[in-house]
Formats: C-alpha cells, structure tokens, sequence
C-alpha cells in the first residue's frame, strides 16, 4: 500500500522540478548561454558579483582590416575571411587587457557595436574568442555586408573605432 503512495508523490514532484516556464534563460533566446561544442563559443565565465574593467582606451593608430577581400569584391561560397590589425594584439577571450582582444565577424547586421556592449552571439555576429584571425565563411548568393569588429577579452566592443564594413557579391 505505501508504494501506492510513494509513485504518485514521486512523480508529482519529478513534474514540478522538470518544469521550466519561469526560467528567464531558456525563454530569453540568449544564444552565449546555449554555446555548444563550437570552436567559437565562449568558453569564459563572467563573474557579475565583481566590479568589471573599464573599456581599455583604444591605441593611437589601431585598425582592423580584411586581409584579403575588398569592399565589392564577387567570392564564391565557402570563401575564406582573413582578420587583419594593426596597433593591437590579438588575444584570447577572457582576461581584459589593454591594447588587445579578438575579433568578430557581423554578417548583414550593421556597420558597428557601439563601445561597451557586448558583441551578441548568433548566427549574424560571428565570435572568435580563441585568437583566431581567419576564419571560412559559407553565404547565399547576392550581396552582403561584412562587419570585422574588435572586442575586449569580455567580448564588449571597441566601437566603430575598431570596426570596418565591406560589401560583398556571392554568386
């Protein structure tokens, strides 16, 4: 008779702590919290509970630049995207030191981040938090707008300072 009991009881309370519709996370979309096993995700943990680094200033004469493809050019899909900097070190995501960070790649999502947001992480706004500097890029056919963005270790942009937009024809 007390099993009787003890299966509905069980899983009564099973139900109830499986049951996340007042959970913000899952229903908010944000993509840095459901980050899998790819190679660009953030792999950092942010501590909220700690006061966080001002913006580093950004060096005299820093800029970042495509490397091998210019605004109007026509590529062909997979094409390869080369990151480019200059005044700057390029670094790994997570530790917030001046004069470096990593790039990011916006794909038909704007010209720039404005300095101190965070760069989002989705299918349009591309992280390369382990240092990388080239990366291949698979696009459908027409045109689109390339946005190379640089970000502190945090992933917080430096703004269109650090920032440079081409156009590109796929066919």
């Amino acid at each position: 008779m007390r099993k009787f009991y003890f299966l509905p009881t069980a899983l009564l309370l099973g139900l109830a702590a499986c049951n996340n519709a007042g959970d913000q996370t899952a229903a908010s979309g944000d993509t840095t919290q459901k980050a899998g096993h790819d190679t660009m995700a953030m792999d950092h943990k942010v501590d909220s509970s700690k006061a966080i680094t001002p913006l580093p200033e950004v060096p005299a004469g820093a800029k970042v630049y495509f490397k091998n493809l210019k605004d109007g050019q026509t590529v062909k899909s997979p094409f390869k995207v080369e990151m480019g900097m200059d005044g700057l070190r390029v670094d790994t995501a997570g530790a917030i030191v001046s004069g470096s960070g990593h790039h990011h790649l916006l794909i038909d999502a704007g010209d720039s981040i404005p300095a101190g947001v965070v760069v989002p992480k989705d299918s349009t706004h591309l992280h390369f938090g382990k240092a990388q500097t080239s990366t291949e890029v698979t696009l459908p056919a027409g045109p689109h707008v390339l946005t190379l963005q640089f970000a502190d270790g945090i992933h917080r942009s430096y703004g269109s300072k650090l920032a440079t937009t081409i156009k590109v024809t796929v066919k």
